[in-house]
């Protein structure tokens, strides 16, 4: 189901449309539209030249880039470029890596359901899954390090939920390798520990394998000081850092990455989450899970950014839990199919809104 409603979005692209209904192109579809798509094609970038600003590529500035900028792209997604690009060539195994790890996220979250029996029909769930939300639907068919992302943070809480500690943890720290916001793990699995002293009085010596996640932090930014020769560099990547304080600072219409007033979906957005957490509260045996909720979402208010519905989305598991009986009942089935349409076509639009100028392509080839 995964591979063929993506190879459905992708089949105006492969067989090179002039348009799709009422979305017209004025030079036609065709793959290339999908390799423009932001910021798939920066991995790129980091795969070829691994942030060192003296090599060739970041010399050119490509797509008018200063070298730091890309150290807000972070390194694991593009290692999986470099090991399919043999292969596949650098475009295709940028949209590869993300549809296999759609795959494999879908796999584990139908693994997870089941293990733990959350809820009556696994497989039923695990299908919504890989529709809802529309914007997931869109990274797991384009290239972006999202599914990577939602595929680690799963696995680590699941490896937790077992008390696998040392594992969850070190699958924590890919997660850091992946993107940022990693770095939340140590924090709900140190609240839930924490939790756990307060209640027992007694300290879990397990929780000590945790610093692995910081740890796999300050190993990058070790490996950022041995190519850039700064160990900041992160932090001096440009306007890439959106968490700020106090939050729902998104609700800026003159901030760089907002630039518009019309913002009652993120309402929605912290609605959905916020009704999820209350529901994951009284379940005692999802107590990690809670946790991570609940630090996520304490970031996610506090990020200025429009794009607020791919940020949260490593919680979109979780809430789906929370919610399992709704969203497999027949009623959301049924509104699930008929506005399955009207996934294709938002997710067709974004596609060929969220585009970067590549005129160059030999630099990603």
């Amino acid at each position: 189901m995964a591979l063929t409603s993506t190879f459905i979005l992708w089949m105006p692209f492969i067989l090179k449309w002039s348009s799709i209904g009422h979305l017209k192109s004025q030079l036609g579809l065709s793959m290339l539209d999908l390799y423009k798509h932001w910021d798939g094609a920066l991995y790129i970038i980091v795969a070829k030249s691994w942030y060192n600003p003296g090599s060739v590529l970041l010399q050119q500035a490509p797509l008018g880039l200063e070298p730091g900028y890309f150290t807000a792209h972070f390194p694991l997604y593009p290692l999986l470029i470099s090991l399919f690009s043999p292969i596949l060539g650098y475009l295709k195994s940028m949209l590869a890596v993300p549809v296999l790890f759609g795959l494999l996220y879908g796999c584990l979250f139908y693994t997870f359901l089941k293990h733990f029996k959350l809820t009556r029909q696994p497989l039923l769930l695990s299908l919504v899954a890989l529709f809802f939300s529309p914007r997931f639907f869109v990274v797991r068919s384009i290239g972006a390090p999202e599914t990577i992302f939602m595929f680690l943070i799963l696995a680590s809480i699941f490896l937790f939920m077992k008390q696998k500690i040392w594992l969850a943890s070190l699958v924590g720290g890919l997660a850091v390798f992946t993107r940022s916001p990693g770095i939340l793990l140590f924090f709900a699995y140190g609240a839930y520990y924490l939790e756990r002293f307060i209640k027992e009085k007694k300290i879990v010596w397990q929780s000590i394998w945790l610093l692995l996640i910081p740890l796999s932090l300050i190993l990058l930014f070790i490996f950022y000081y041995y190519q850039t020769g700064d160990f900041w560099a992160y932090f001096k990547s440009g306007d890439n850092i959106h968490l700020l304080f106090p939050p729902f600072q998104v609700f800026n219409q003159n901030a760089t990455w907002v630039g518009t007033g019309w913002l009652e979906d993120i309402m929605f957005i912290y609605l959905f989450y916020l009704l999820a957490l209350f529901n994951l509260w009284s379940k005692p045996s999802l107590r990690p899970v809670f946790w991570f909720v609940l630090v996520y979402f304490l970031a996610i208010i506090s990020v200025e950014h429009k794009d607020i519905a791919r940020y949260s989305l490593p919680m979109l598991p979780f809430a789906l839990v929370a919610f399992e009986k709704f969203f497999t009942s027949r009623k959301w089935l049924l509104a699930l199919v008929i506005l399955l349409p009207a996934l294709y076509v938002y997710s067709w639009n974004f596609m060929l809104h969220n585009v970067a100028p590549i005129t160059q392509w030999n630099l990603f080839q």
